[in-house]
């Protein structure tokens, strides 16, 4: 499907700031729910078009294609066809699965494409070292999606620290409420419930949190420690007379991870569809499907199964502790146990504290005694999957327009950066298990 003759150059002598409009042309390897919003929101700048797309799940990879214009021949089932067509691109984004990063990496980096790879880099810190190595071997330029450090909020609380808003920062407490239904959804029935198949749950969902940290700090982690189990979701935490499916379970009515309750199934007040919180999850279980095929896939697939009789592994709650090089500690919790909603985090500086929550950062003055409330104004998502305040959208604004442009200055997610924070989450998953505080350079690639 579409293959160019081997040895025809990537980068066809069209420079990405001459061409028409500036457009850039991009290959989108992966298309679920990640993938799909990163490509959708890429063409939604108005300066890139999708010229390949790689995607084994048809019902995701034709409606997708379709919807961006991708051309029948940049149309593939996998990366491996894509990559070996040497397509004339400038850019990729990476969106396959956790542990299938660095064969589309590599070959991307070989083809000398710009990469866009979604977090984590690589599930242990050999497959780290190895894309670092590829990397630098390559002079290919790695951008990782920690789409946190994009949003308007940090924006706006990095100008106020820079500000000298609460003085030298001498802690801070953070917490990713990662909500009941979502953790259901991806760590219990998901593509994430277990270590083997995907990374440690810190590694997973929290990388986002570990790299923000370092970044409103301004300082790198030096040693950790963590704690963390699976609690709750096992088979002693059941409701008596749970059968393993929701869609027959007598204990289903009473019970707030049923996955009729979480994907709205069966329900006829909202057309069979979750509320739009939840339309996101529900789409990934039964992409454009019906009321009928919704309830089917519950009754079928993984996504109905019972919470309490799952295969799942990775811990449901963990607290991190870290000392930066600058002596500055965090104290980081991530839960399943919450209502789903925005991160909130505490910072206690020398001269003020700031309060970030519920959509606002609050500035409590030590000398005046008086607080200064800044709000920050909603990120109201453009397309569809799109998520994290703003975040997925101002990192691919941002790499975008330093593929249009050339100036990489507002792309602050490097490789180099994330592997920092790989660097501390890995010590982290060491601290947990062996009950220790652990070094964070034992994990660092550079010093």
């Amino acid at each position: 499907m579409g293959a160019l003759p081997q040895g025809l150059p990537v980068n066809d002598g069209d420079s990405a700031a001459g061409r028409h409009a500036g457009t850039v042309r991009l290959l989108i390897a992966g298309a679920g729910a990640r993938g799909a919003a990163y490509a959708r929101l890429a063409a939604a700048t108005g300066r890139a078009t999708v010229v390949g797309l790689a995607e084994p799940r048809a019902e995701l990879r034709g409606p997708l294609a379709k919807e961006l214009g991708v051309p029948d021949n940049g149309v593939f089932d996998n990366w491996q066809a894509m990559l070996a067509g040497r397509l004339p691109a400038d850019g990729i984004i990476i969106a396959t699965p956790d542990r299938e990063h660095a064969g589309p990496f590599a070959a991307a980096a070989a083809h000398g494409y710009q990469i866009l790879l979604e977090k984590p880099v690589a599930a242990d810190p050999a497959g780290c070292a190895e894309l670092d190595r590829l990397s630098r071997e390559t002079g290919t330029r790695a951008t990782i999606c920690h789409v946190l450090r994009y949003t308007p909020l940090t924006a706006l609380l990095k100008q106020l620290l820079a500000g000298g808003a609460v003085g030298r920062i001498i802690s801070v407490q953070h917490l990713e409420p990662v909500g009941f239904w979502h953790f259901a959804h991806s760590y219990v029935r998901g593509n994430w419930r277990r270590e083997e198949n995907s990374s440690p749950f810190l590694l997973a969902k929290c990388t986002h949190d570990v790299d923000w940290l370092s970044f409103i700090i301004g300082s790198r982690p030096l040693r950790v420690s963590s704690f963390g189990q699976l609690a709750h979701f096992r088979p002693e935490g059941a409701p008596e007379g749970a059968t393993r499916r929701c869609t027959d379970c007598p204990a289903e009515p009473s019970c707030p991870y049923s996955a009729l309750k979480i994907y709205g199934a069966g329900r006829p007040s909202n057309g069979g569809r979750p509320d739009p919180a939840r339309a996101y999850f529900a789409d990934v279980v039964d992409p454009g499907g019906t009321p009928e095929s919704l309830l089917h896939a519950l009754a079928t697939g993984p996504y109905g199964r019972c919470v309490y009789f799952s295969d799942n592994d990775v811990v449901d709650h963990q607290v991190v502790n870290i000392e930066y090089e600058d002596g500055t500690t965090a104290a980081f919790t991530a839960t399943a146990f919450t209502a789903a909603g925005p991160r909130r985090t505490r910072i206690f500086g020398s001269h003020g504290e700031i309060t970030i929550e519920a959509g606002a950062i609050s500035v409590y003055d030590f000398l005046t005694g008086s607080t200064t409330v800044h709000p920050v104004p909603a990120a109201v998502p453009q397309v569809r999957g799109e998520k994290h305040e703003g975040g997925d959208r101002g990192l691919i604004s941002a790499w975008v327009a330093a593929l249009a442009g050339g100036d990489w200055s507002g792309v602050v997610s490097g490789l180099d950066e994330s592997l920092v924070s790989h660097a501390a989450v890995f010590a982290a998953e060491e601290a947990r298990r062996n009950h220790a505080v652990v070094d964070v350079g034992r994990f660092s690639l550079s010093q």
